[in-house]
């Protein structure tokens, strides 16, 4: 169901395509690697990145993003007031999102904690937001997957980064790929897929 309220810090603008890129808050090396270098070529093509600004994958695409002073956009499981947003380290990079012309929205009103059931609600609208979901790297039960399965809901496209098979952060998305997912190696998968020209 769409949110009846969103609030906002920031600029709320429409920049297309709009991709999101989700992930474990656990990456490893090879994740956060990965998510840096497909974000700076999507962010510099003129793609907006959703993500929702947890440890990890999150923060690595959103600060990606922001580094070729692309427009990011974060959505929040909490108020978006300093004080609510979580986690509190990534306080910083939500300030610089908003500083940066991006925006942080969120359905929950300002000075609402950041509670485990508002999460998989939360993925819902990065999936909405989006004309693509990317996921990086996830464990089989993660909340990433729950946002790929809400964008397959709202017919949205889903695509996966493959890793190792003996990776424990492949696994989510292999587990995508067998099911169909656009397996990704780079931004121009990304935007072959969804249609768009790109030099």
């Amino acid at each position: 169901s769409s949110p009846l309220l969103l609030y906002g810090r920031g600029k709320l603008r429409r920049v297309e395509p709009a991709i999101a890129v989700v992930g474990t808050r656990r990456p490893t090396h090879y994740g956060l690697e990965s998510c840096e270098i497909i974000t700076h070529e999507l962010a510099s093509f003129g793609a907006s990145i959703i993500s929702g600004l947890a440890m990890g994958i999150d923060a690595r695409a959103h600060a990606a993003a922001l580094d070729v002073k692309g427009y990011t956009l974060a959505v929040l499981g909490s108020g978006v007031n300093r004080d609510s947003i979580f986690p509190p380290e990534n306080q910083g990079l939500a300030r610089r999102i908003v500083d940066g012309g991006g925006a942080v929205i969120s359905e929950y009103a300002p000075g609402t904690p950041a509670v485990k059931e508002h999460f998989p609600a939360r993925n819902r609208i990065i999936a909405g937001l989006s004309r693509g979901v990317l996921v990086v790297e996830a464990r089989e039960k993660s909340g990433a997957l729950i946002t790929a399965r809400f964008a397959l809901e709202q017919n949205r496209e889903v695509f996966a980064l493959p890793g190792s098979i003996f990776s424990a952060t492949s696994q989510g998305p292999h587990k995508l790929i067998q099911e169909g997912a656009k397996l990704v190696r780079q931004a121009a998968d990304i935007l072959e897929e969804l249609g768009i020209e790109y030099t």
